[in-house]
């Protein structure tokens, strides 16, 4: 597990660096990212050619983390993960569940912590101290020091802890700025849309090949703790009939959690990928659409180009297609998305409503949802957990139902609540992104829906379009 004492302290550059360079060893190299978020699985993804898998102690219960963990490492030669902001930065602040520790704790893995040394001296010994002491059941295994601005301050900063911890340091990253990774609103700039990646990323490998002690690191995570048995995942029973889900993936529409993916393939169903910026027409024979979040904002002018492709889309889901779509899709699927400089551009106008960029993040964090009416992922009374992280609005009209009950709690009691899960034909739309492992039963009822559309003949998808639930 590789942590911070906060974010932007180096995590995810360091974490890159590690994975390039055990990769460049021959090592067959399962990476994870704790926490919800979506781009920095990219870059892991990118490094190791394996899928990086979400770790999030808030989203899922214990025991399906785990089972999820032993499940995708099964066949690699070491796991790394890739903590979320501080090491003990959890839910609202009230407790370390969905923390980075939290995580450490569930799965037994050592923790390496990265500390941004610029400008320190013994006040590093006494910050890790304070890590190590906040929770001793933590197994804090090692430090790297990242951001040193030459060899000598790194050997200072070393016999420092050398002198009064009981730990080992495995090393630093040199302050370089090849290796800094641009951003913007929702985080980092995902892989794909970074040039010469792959040459930076050899970079960044040749320098933690250089100052950071990869056998060390091998052999502290050979010290990490036997997970339980009991904790492997049920095996879920496929579905004998096969259905065909259209998934939207490019630069436009990226944000999936890997796992997702995999249930629907557990639960009998076929994943085709497709791309609303390239390609002209839906895959043929589908019997499902899922579109996912994303950075539709930023390709809203290609998107809105790609005129027979929004077209296809509009068609299929006024005849009945069961889809869902999340964030990014949501704003696709509305009529129109306005960025920051007043631009409009049409999109797929399935919903009626309208989507506006902001320079100011309207809803972040986790939240709890409760569903109102049935829909094409789940039935009235249903719950799930899920996480929003937007700058858009979208105000949808008023004769459109809404299915999400949508609530931000802490200590139990409700912070806000709010209306959101927009039902137009036998399509939901909504901000939150859901891990359907909080609830594989939405999984499991998205799929119902798509077997009973492809069940239908053309006349009855036509006469059922509104609902087929």
């Amino acid at each position: 597990m590789i942590a911070g004492t906060h974010s932007g302290c180096g995590k995810t550059t360091i974490t890159c660096g590690i994975l390039a360079a055990l990769v460049k060893r021959g090592l067959k190299v399962q990476p994870f990212k704790a926490g919800p978020d979506f781009i920095d699985p990219m870059f892991h993804t990118f490094l190791t050619g394996r899928s990086s898998r979400n770790l999030d102690s808030w989203l899922l219960d214990e025991k399906t983390l785990a089972g999820l963990f032993i499940r995708n490492s099964a066949d690699a030669d070491i796991s790394v993960i890739e903590g979320v902001m501080g090491l003990y930065d959890g839910f609202g602040g009230e407790s370390i569940i969905g923390s980075t520790a939290h995580i450490a704790k569930i799965i037994q893995s050592p923790v390496i912590l990265v500390i941004d040394g610029a400008g320190m001296s013994l006040s590093i010994a006494a910050l890790i101290k304070g890590f190590q002491q906040f929770d001793p059941e933590v197994p804090l295994a090692g430090i790297i020091i990242n951001n040193i601005s030459n060899e000598s301050h790194y050997q200072l900063l070393r016999e420092i802890i050398t002198m009064h911890l009981n730990l080992p340091v495995l090393g630093y990253l040199p302050k370089q700025a090849e290796f800094a990774l641009g951003s913007r609103h929702l985080g980092l700039i995902p892989s794909e849309e970074i040039a010469d990646l792959q040459g930076r990323m050899n970079l960044l490998a040749a320098a933690v090949e250089k100052t950071i002690n990869l056998d060390l690191l091998i052999q502290i995570a050979h010290h990490a703790g036997k997970l339980n048995n009991s904790w492997t995942l049920n095996e879920i029973p496929a579905q004998k009939t096969s259905v065909r889900i259209a998934v939207a993936r490019d630069r436009a529409f990226n944000f999936y959690y890997a796992d997702n993916l995999d249930l629907f393939h557990d639960l009998g169903a076929e994943v085709v990928f497709f791309s609303p910026l390239e390609d002209h027409q839906l895959p043929e024979k589908i019997n499902g659409l899922y579109i996912g979040g994303g950075f539709p904002e930023v390709w809203a002018a290609q998107l809105q180009k790609n005129n027979s492709m929004r077209q296809s889309i509009h068609k299929k889901i006024s005849e009945g297609l069961p889809t869902y779509a999340e964030c990014g899709g949501l704003m696709y699927l509305s009529e129109s998305i306005t960025d920051n400089e007043g631009n409009l551009f049409t999109m797929v106008g399935i919903i009626p409503g309208k989507s506006q960029m902001t320079y100011s993040l309207q809803r972040f964090g986790y939240v709890e949802i409760e569903i109102q009416a049935d829909n094409v992922i789940a039935k009235k009374g249903a719950s799930i957990r899920g996480h929003e992280f937007h700058f858009s609005q979208t105000q949808v009209s008023a004769t459109v139902p809404h299915c999400f009950r949508v609530r931000k709690t802490k200590n139990g009691q409700d912070l806000k609540e709010w209306d959101c899960g927009f039902q137009v034909h036998n399509m939901l739309a909504g901000y939150a992104h859901l891990h359907f492992w909080s609830n594989t039963g939405f999984a499991k009822e998205f799929l119902r829906q798509c077997r009973l559309y492809s069940q239908m003949s053309p006349s009855g998808i036509e006469s059922n379009k509104r609902r087929i639930f």
